[in-house]
Formats: structure tokens, C-alpha cells, sequence
């Protein structure tokens, strides 16, 4: 029974989709398109399923841990010849990005728009709208000046990762090379022009938004190539 098991579970892990579907048979509530990025280094507390709480839209990276119980009770066996057992709920709402290695710990709460930073020790509550990291993570920021920071600061990272291609590979960048900085040069009118860009997968359910909406701050490649300080033949 417990090599049936390994091998149930090893298929289960082929995919996000299909591991997803496992936890939920195992008792872990699951909203609609949640994430795991990589099922076999994901680690969930099968032990107390019925105490995690997972919402819709949250995406789990590499090496996350969600951790419902301990067993610290060892020690007290020894010193005071007693046991309490450790177990709390883990509940995480929508729209939660967690980044490489993070633990989130028991009787926590995260709440919906949240982003959670590399390395971070979940141990406390995190407000919804919040992006915390740190061990113990701590709240830094709202979600709506993370935002307003990176609107400063994507266009000039932009900049540099062209000009890093033309340094380091000695030749001039293609609109395939910018998979995730196209924003810049692509308006939604003009996502034909671009077969080569994978528009759909990386906006996601922001796609027809964008689409409808979006004006790129360049004309054209060859403008935000200009402007990146790139010479244009």
C-alpha cells in the first residue's frame, strides 16, 4: 500500500493542474487557477489538510512551504514529562504571489493581493493589499505603492537589459528577446505585428484589457531602442 501511494502521488506531482486536483481530494480547499509552479519541491501539510485554505489566482513558486503543525512538544516530553500538540489553520486569500522559498506557518492568515518576498517566514497575519518579506516577514508596503515603484523603475530595467544584450552578446536586440518588456513598444492594436511574443501567457487575465486598452510609450521597437541609447540602422 504505501508503494501504491508513492507512485499515486509521484504522478500527482506531473503538473500543477494535476496536483492541485490531489490536495483537494486530500482535504485542502483550492480556489480556481491557483498555481504551483513546481509540484515535486512544493511542501503542504497533508497531515492537517482540513486547516489550509487556498484561494483563486495564487501562484506558488519554488521551494514554498506551507507548514500547519510542529512537534516542539519533544522537547517538553523530555523536560516536563507532558505533551501539547501544535496545529492551526493556514488561510491564504485571492490573488497572492509568493516568491522562491517561502514558509508560511500555522494560525496565519494572508489576505487577498498580497505579494510575499524571497526567503520569507510567514508567522503573523499579513494584511490583504500588502507585500511583506522578511524572517519573520513583515509588511514594507502596500500593493498600491509597490505598483507606483515599479512603474518608475520597469522602464529604465528595461533600458538596461537591451543595452546588456548588445554588450554582452555583440548584437542588436529582437523584439523576441523582450518576453516580458514589450509594454513599452507593443500597443494592443499592434499585437499581430509580433507573432513571436507570447502576449496571452504572460498577461494573463489582464490580456483583453490590454488589448483594448493599451498604448505603448514607443512608436516601435526601433524607437525604444533608440531610447534605451541603442544605435538604429
Amino acid at each position: 500500500m504505501k508503494l501504491i501511494k508513492k507512485i499515486r502521488l509521484w504522478w500527482a506531482k506531473r503538473n500543477s493542474q494535476s496536483y492541485v486536483s490531489y490536495l483537494r481530494s486530500k482535504g485542502v480547499k483550492i480556489g480556481a487557477n491557483t498555481f504551483i509552479r513546481d509540484p515535486k519541491g512544493f511542501g503542504i501539510d497533508l497531515q492537517r489538510a482540513h486547516l489550509i485554505t487556498i484561494g483563486s489566482n495564487v501562484r506558488f513558486n519554488y521551494n514554498n512551504r506551507l507548514i500547519a503543525h510542529d512537534a516542539a512538544a519533544k522537547v517538553f516530553q523530555v523536560k516536563y514529562h507532558d505533551y501539547l500538540p501544535s496545529n492551526g489553520h493556514i488561510t491564504i486569500g485571492n490573488n497572492v504571489w509568493f516568491a522562491r522559498d517561502v514558509r508560511v506557518l500555522k494560525n496565519v492568515t494572508i489576505g487577498d493581493n498580497c505579494i510575499i518576498g524571497l526567503g520569507s517566514v510567514v508567522t503573523h497575519d499579513i494584511p490583504a493589499n500588502s507585500v511583506a518579506v522578511g524572517v519573520p516577514a513583515r509588511v514594507v508596503c502596500t500593493l498600491d505603492e509597490y505598483y507606483e515603484k515599479r512603474q518608475k523603475e520597469a522602464l529604465q530595467e528595461s533600458f538596461e537589459f537591451a543595452r546588456g544584450i548588445v554588450e554582452r552578446y555583440h548584437r542588436r536586440p529582437v523584439p523576441a528577446d523582450f518576453r516580458e518588456s514589450f509594454v513599452w513598444f507593443v500597443s494592443g492594436k499592434d499585437l499581430d505585428k509580433y507573432p513571436e511574443l507570447p502576449f496571452k501567457h504572460q498577461l494573463g487575465p489582464a490580456y483583453e484589457h490590454y488589448k483594448a486598452h493599451h498604448v505603448a510609450k514607443f512608436a516601435s521597437f526601433d524607437e525604444f531602442l533608440k531610447a534605451a541609447g541603442i544605435e538604429v540602422k
